[in-house]
């Protein structure tokens, strides 16, 4: 299916929340293990989740791969990142040469590392490693006009759903989003102010490293973004806020999200940037939401107020804020760890071991 605004319908019918039926009868199963009742905690949560999306495949093992989408930002101008835009382009070389957090990541926990130009301001043919799907070299500037165009901002979403399917076909069910792209967190912090309805002094954190200076100025640009592009009707629209105030690599993560939910994949999202196209997602097609799980808290205080938008509870907390999918793949083996004692467990009735007394 190829992913076009005017099949937007198509997909929401498309894409069913996980199974009541599966989920109920993981709560039983996890009741009748040799443990005091709910002392997993949260690993029971997330047992009960991928059951319920899996069905009858949840004993299978979890394939795990993890997506980067690159792009540049045209708010870069406004002067709202401690990095100039060029760290974008060297930061894909050094995924592509292993030497960034994620690769080490990656590498340790069997995660297959994909690395995707959908919109870096430089040229990258010649990349080896790298998947070419550029849309333009970076988004406008949206302070002075919509970062995308209508075409733009359908494209990008299409490169997510294409890698998506794809990722379905080759056999992974655990996918990991995450994003590089100096000024993204301004572009997220503006898409969080018009999904939550926060002031942007809430949703604007210091990104990459700003002084308080700059993040007083970054915190004035989200606010005057938001004023420009969020006052009219059709503001509402999630696919409208995705191109007024987006970036590419977040439209591309967010049909990601909706090709994963469609074929019953696992996303487990990385921090504020990568949530920021999970409720873009979520808005587009809200039973989209059950195949989410938040691999970490990010430092950025934007997150939280998309985790709550969002009725999601992420997995860690560790004061992170670097992006990459970093605190996603960190997640997948807690995940792992979760449905594997779901899976190899005994029971009490097994073990010959006796109950509770009620």
């Amino acid at each position: 299916m190829e992913l076009k605004v005017n099949s937007i319908d198509e997909l929401v019918h498309a894409i069913e929340a996980p199974s009541d039926e599966w989920f109920r009868r993981a709560r039983v199963h996890l009741d009748t293990l040799t443990k005091p009742l709910g002392s997993l905690g949260r690993l029971e949560d997330l047992a009960a989740q991928v059951v319920a999306i899996r069905e009858d495949r949840y004993a299978e093992p979890l394939r795990k791969a993890v997506y980067v989408f690159a792009a540049d930002h045209g708010i870069t101008e406004e002067g709202v990142s401690a990095y100039p835009r060029a760290v974008t382009h060297q930061m894909v070389l050094n995924f592509l040469g292993h030497g960034a957090a994620i690769n080490v990541l990656a590498g340790l926990y069997g995660a297959a590392l994909h690395v995707v130009d959908v919109g870096v301001d430089a040229n990258l043919e010649d990349a080896s490693g790298l998947l070419h799907h550029k849309i333009r070299r970076g988004t406008r500037n949206m302070l002075k006009e919509a970062a995308m165009s209508e075409d733009e901002v359908t494209r990008a979403l299409g490169v997510g759903f294409k890698l998506g399917e794809e990722a379905a076909a080759a056999g992974f069910s655990l996918l990991a989003i995450g994003e590089m792209g100096i000024g993204n967190t301004t572009a997220a912090s503006a898409i969080t102010c018009a999904l939550t309805g926060a002031p942007a002094m809430s949703a604007t954190g210091r990104g990459t490293g700003l002084n308080s200076d700059a993040h007083a100025r970054k915190t004035r640009v989200v606010e005057a973004i938001v004023a420009k592009h969020c006052s009219d009707a059709n503001s509402k629209s999630p696919i409208e806020i995705l191109r007024r105030l987006g970036g590419l690599e977040i439209a591309a993560m967010t049909g990601m999200v909706l090709a994963a939910a469609r074929d019953r994949l696992i996303v487990v999202v990385d921090g504020f940037i990568s949530t920021v196209a999970a409720a873009i997602a979520v808005g587009i097609v809200p039973n989209a939401c059950g195949y989410l799980i938040a691999g970490h808290r990010s430092e950025e205080p934007g997150h939280q107020l998309l985790l709550d938008h969002l009725g999601l509870t992420p997995v860690l907390s560790l004061g992170m804020r670097l992006g990459e999918g970093t605190g996603a793949v960190l997640a997948m083996p807690v995940i792992e760890s979760a449905i594997a004692l779901y899976n190899q467990m005994a029971t009490f009735k097994s073990a010959g071991v006796s109950e509770a007394t009620p």
